[in-house]
């Protein structure tokens, strides 16, 4: 299966939740596994602030996925989605929006603990 795997997906699995617990055994089956940059942005910044060894968290991405490169074209439907979703849940936020935009353009399932996204038949909910 493919797997876009979101930025609270990876702290969680760096951090050795349960819910990052589900995660490592995604990580450990047969799954094409990708990442945007936008989420080792996020990663980066999430554990930088708390004290956290980024290198280690660049490096378990990098180590356990693919990069996908948003295209303009994906931007453009984004956006469109960001505008629909927001007018019902304010808590989605223009990151969720590319990261569903890119799952449902490649045939992948977007993995996160993100409640928000549970609306999307893409999401796969730790």
């Amino acid at each position: 299966m493919k797997l876009i795997i979101d930025a609270h997906s990876w702290i969680e699995y760096l951090n050795g939740s349960e819910q990052g617990a589900k995660l490592n055994d995604l990580l450990n089956d047969d799954n094409e596994i990708w990442a945007l940059p936008i989420t080792i942005a996020e990663v980066i910044a999430k554990v930088k602030k708390k004290g956290g060894d980024t290198e280690i968290a660049y490096s378990s991405i990098i180590k356990n996925s693919k990069i996908f490169e948003p295209t303009p074209k994906i931007a453009k439907e984004a956006g469109l989605l960001y505008v629909k979703v927001r007018e019902n849940n304010e808590s989605f936020g223009i990151v969720d929006s590319i990261l569903i935009t890119c799952a449902k353009l490649i045939g992948a399932k977007l993995v996160t603990g993100d409640r928000h996204f549970k609306q999307f038949k893409e999401t796969i909910i730790l």
